[in-house]
């Protein structure tokens, strides 16, 4: 990652990011730029997808359809945090909160958002995002490691995170803020390369 301010000197805008090829990662963080250089991993790509369909499925797309709906669940949209604009892996809104969610930055936080990681991304994902989400007031996130194959959820009380559970591929789980159904999180991660 390359953080960098405004050429001007100035606090960036989110014309700025704008200003960036739609497939490059940009996000604002604490008053820069930072930009993530690299694509992401096929088991990156996999977990979000993996994710988008076992949560976005009954919370979103079945919405109205049989599944407990009530969520709008996003991937890689653009959201405005205070003074930061970030991009989740995943962000998910309670329909009743997010009432127009045309508009782009998205200027309400979310309820819950997904973070995958990656060696380049790690710290960033986990030390960075996470204290600019507790402060912003998401109340859950959840912190997918395709390397080690487990999700961390976490809840925020009194702009705190709570451990609301840790999770590896064998599990089943039923995890707060999507309860409702049970996630098999081994089918967030590739099969194990043979050797």
């Amino acid at each position: 990652m390359d953080p960098m301010p405004p050429p001007d000197g100035r606090d960036p805008t989110y014309e700025d990011l704008r200003a960036y090829p739609e497939k490059v990662h940009a996000e604002i963080i604490d008053g820069r730029i930072v930009v993530t250089a690299e694509s992401p991993l096929p088991r990156h790509s996999k977990a979000q997808v993996a994710l988008s369909h076992l949560i976005g499925g009954p919370f979103d797309v079945d919405d109205g359809f049989g599944g407990p709906g009530g969520w709008w669940i996003f991937a890689d949209v653009d959201v405005q945090l205070g003074k930061h604009v970030v991009r989740p892996d995943l962000a998910g809104w309670r329909r009743e909160r997010l009432t127009d969610p045309h508009t782009r930055p998205i200027s309400m936080n979310p309820d819950w958002v997904v973070e995958i990681v990656s060696p380049s991304n790690e710290a960033h994902d986990r030390v960075t995002k996470r204290r600019i989400y507790a402060a912003q007031g998401v109340s859950h996130y959840w912190i997918v490691d395709p390397e080690e194959r487990t999700l961390e959820a976490l809840t925020l009380e009194s702009k705190r995170w709570v451990d609301a559970g840790s999770f590896d591929e064998t599990a089943n789980a039923r995890i707060i803020p999507f309860e409702a159904v049970e996630l098999p999180v081994g089918r967030l991660f590739l099969p194990r390369a043979t050797t």
